[in-house]
C-alpha cells in the first residue's frame, strides 16, 4: 500500500518537473518552436496576459499576438502535453471560447505533446451545432537535428524528445551533450541543462542511455578543460618570456632555460613582437 501511495506521489511530480523545465526555457525556444515545428513565420510577436478569466480561470502555457509574414495577425495558444489526455479537446474548447470573447480576433491553436508512442487523445467535436477541432503535433515525429544544429543550450535538450531516425541512442545523446556543452558558458548552466536532460530523458526511458553517453564524453569535457588551462599557462609563460626578451642581455637559450620552455618557442615569441 505504502509502495503504491510512493508511486503515485512520484509520478504526479513528473509532469511539474517537466512544466518547470519549459517554463524555465520557452522564451528562448519559442520563436524556432513556432518556425521549425508549427510553420509559422513570424515578423512580429506580442506577449498576452496568459490568464483568462470569465466564469473560471485559465492560464495558457503560450500566449501571443503574432503577425506572420502574409500579414494575418492572430492570438497564438500553444499547450504542452506529457500525458495522453482523453480530456485535451474540452479543454482547447473552452480556450478558444474564453480567447474569442476577450480579443475578437482570430485564434490558432496548437497541442505539443511530448510523451513517447503516438497519442489517442481525440483532436475534433462534430455536434449538430458545433464543429472544433486543433492541430496535434507530437515531438517524437520530428527529427531531432532540428533541435540539435541550434545555437541555444535550451532548445538542444529538446532533441531527447525528438526522433533520432534510425541513429543509436547513446550516439545521438553524445551529439546533444556535446552540443549543449559548446554552446553552454560556464559549469553551472552546464549541470543545469545536463540536469534538465536528466529530467526529460524519463520521458523516454534514455535514463541509462543517457548515463552512458555521459560518462563517454565526461574525458572530452576533462580534455577540453586541460587544454584551455594549458593555453592559460602557455599565454603567462609568454608574457614571462616577452619580459626577458625585452631586457635585451640574454640569448635564446638562456630565456628558455629561465622560463623553463624551448628555444623554438621563445622564438616564436620574439618573431610576433618584431612582426608588430
Amino acid at each position: 500500500m505504502e509502495a503504491k501511495k510512493k508511486k503515485r506521489q512520484s509520478s504526479g511530480r513528473q509532469p511539474a518537473q517537466y512544466d518547470k523545465i519549459f517554463k524555465e526555457n520557452l522564451e528562448a525556444v519559442i520563436s524556432s518552436i513556432m518556425q521549425n515545428v508549427l510553420e509559422i513565420t513570424a515578423v512580429s510577436v506580442e506577449e498576452l496576459p496568459d490568464d483568462i478569466q470569465h466564469t473560471k480561470e485559465r492560464k495558457p502555457d503560450v500566449l501571443k499576438k503574432v503577425t506572420d509574414t502574409k500579414g494575418d495577425t492572430f492570438v497564438l495558444q500553444i499547450e504542452f502535453q506529457v500525458r495522453d489526455e482523453p480530456e485535451m479537446v474540452y479543454r482547447m474548447l473552452e480556450y478558444y471560447g474564453m480567447l474569442e470573447r476577450k480579443y475578437r480576433t482570430p485564434i490558432r491553436q496548437f497541442v505539443i505533446f511530448l510523451g513517447s508512442g503516438n497519442p489517442k487523445m481525440p483532436t475534433e467535436l462534430d455536434r449538430e451545432r458545433l464543429k472544433f477541432s486543433y492541430p496535434l503535433v507530437s515531438l517524437s515525429t520530428l527529427d531531432y537535428h532540428i533541435f540539435l544544429n541550434s545555437d541555444k543550450p535550451e532548445e538542444i535538450i529538446l532533441g531527447i524528445l525528438a526522433n533520432f531516425k534510425g541513429e543509436n541512442p547513446e550516439n545521438a545523446l553524445k551529439q546533444i551533450l556535446v552540443r549543449i556543452k559548446e554552446t553552454t558558458k560556464g559549469d553551472f548552466s552546464l549541470n543545469r541543462y545536463f540536469n534538465q536532460l536528466r529530467v526529460l530523458a524519463q520521458l523516454r526511458n534514455l535514463e541509462l542511455n543517457l548515463k552512458n553517453a555521459m560518462d563517454s564524453i565526461a574525458e572530452y569535457i576533462k580534455e577540453e578543460r586541460d587544454v584551455l588551462y594549458l593555453r592559460g599557462q602557455e599565454k603567462e609563460k609568454a608574457k614571462f618570456v616577452t619580459y626577458l626578451i625585452r631586457e635585451g642581455n640574454k640569448t635564446f637559450e638562456q630565456i628558455a632555460d629561465i622560463a623553463d620552455t624551448t628555444v623554438d618557442f621563445v622564438k616564436a615569441v620574439y618573431q610576433k613582437l618584431t612582426s608588430k
